[in-house]
């Protein structure tokens, strides 16, 4: 962690914000989508990619929240291109509508932001008989990627830019079940437990990364996939523990990063040169990072590939 105001090679720290780190990038020309786009860190990523002049798809569950935000970025930005599109990412039959729609508007996609997610909830299963962490913060953004990638790729290969795929993953990878990934006891209510099950799928969330980066180079495709922890952040997601937003809304707010901090790392991920080329890394207050033994486990990495493959057929 580069503390506070201390800077890390990049330039930039814990304190740093998303329009620092973006500062004097020209994103004009790029389309981004980015999940979880309607509250917190997504809302801000969104707001400052138009500030770059990215044209951002809101991917929301709420079209409601996702309406008035748009309305909020485009009021304060005139010129920004904003458009809202409905994605619930719990649910397979909702990502494969939106990768359909998507894709049959036409558009290019050079930045795909795998924002969303849900925290420490009580168990509950998916609409696809998922448990709903694994589900939501892994599953639906291995299936989305998937599925977007060929646009992806032939984005990149007329534009002659890079693309980026950004997974936002968490420290708590560290908090993982002791194995890591439970893949056959993922739907196991007798050993649930919220936070290690919220491990899991940001663990997840970095294995895929990994692995598909190692996929895009072998290919020689001009796009990097690279994962991140935000930092500790007041925002919603904390919601289902009281213990924890008790918490945050007190002593916290002195220790966690605000929302603009809190979206700088993907931002800058997701925009700035310096990141050019740079792939299957884990980066930490705009700076590269690292992840535990688990997070850099080659053959963990693949078997969750395998396994989550299965998963979406």
């Amino acid at each position: 962690m580069w503390l506070f105001g201390r800077k890390g090679p990049s330039g930039f720290s814990w304190s740093s914000t998303a329009e620092e780190v973006t500062q004097g990038v020209d994103g004009a020309g790029l389309t981004a989508i980015v999940t979880g786009a309607s509250s917190g860190i997504g809302t801000e990523t969104a707001r400052v990619l138009a500030l770059r002049g990215v044209h951002v798809i809101m991917a929301v569950r709420n079209m409601a929240a996702g309406k008035d935000v748009k309305e909020a970025i485009v009021k304060e930005i005139p010129r920004a291109k904003v458009d809202a599109m409905e994605l619930d990412l719990s649910s397979m039959s909702s990502v494969r509508k939106f990768a359909s729609d998507f894709n049959t508007k036409g558009l290019p996609l050079n930045l795909l932001i795998n924002n969303a997610g849900i925290m420490a909830t009580p168990f509950m299963l998916s609409k696809d008989n998922i448990e709903m962490q694994f589900a939501t913060n892994h599953i639906g953004h291995f299936l989305l990627t998937t599925l977007l990638l060929d646009t992806m790729k032939k984005t990149a290969r007329e534009s002659k830019k890079e693309g980026r795929i950004v997974n936002v993953a968490s420290e708590a990878h560290r908090f993982a079940y002791g194995e890591g990934i439970r893949f056959d006891k993922i739907n196991d209510e007798s050993r649930y437990n919220s936070l290690g099950a919220y491990g899991q799928s940001k663990l997840a969330n970095i294995l895929h990364a990994n692995e598909l980066s190692k996929h895009l180079k072998e290919e020689g495709v001009n796009i990097t996939a690279n994962s991140l922890h935000p930092g500790s952040i007041v925002t919603n997601l904390f919601r289902h523990s009281s213990i924890i937003n008790g918490f945050t809304s007190t002593i916290g707010r002195l220790l966690l990063k605000n929302v603009q901090q809190g979206a700088a790392t993907q931002c800058y991920v997701a925009l700035h040169p310096q990141v050019q080329g740079i792939s299957g890394e884990y980066f930490s207050d705009s700076n590269v990072g690292k992840t535990n033994a688990q997070g850099k486990n080659v053959k963990l990495a693949k078997k969750l590939w395998g396994f989550s493959m299965d998963l979406i057929k």
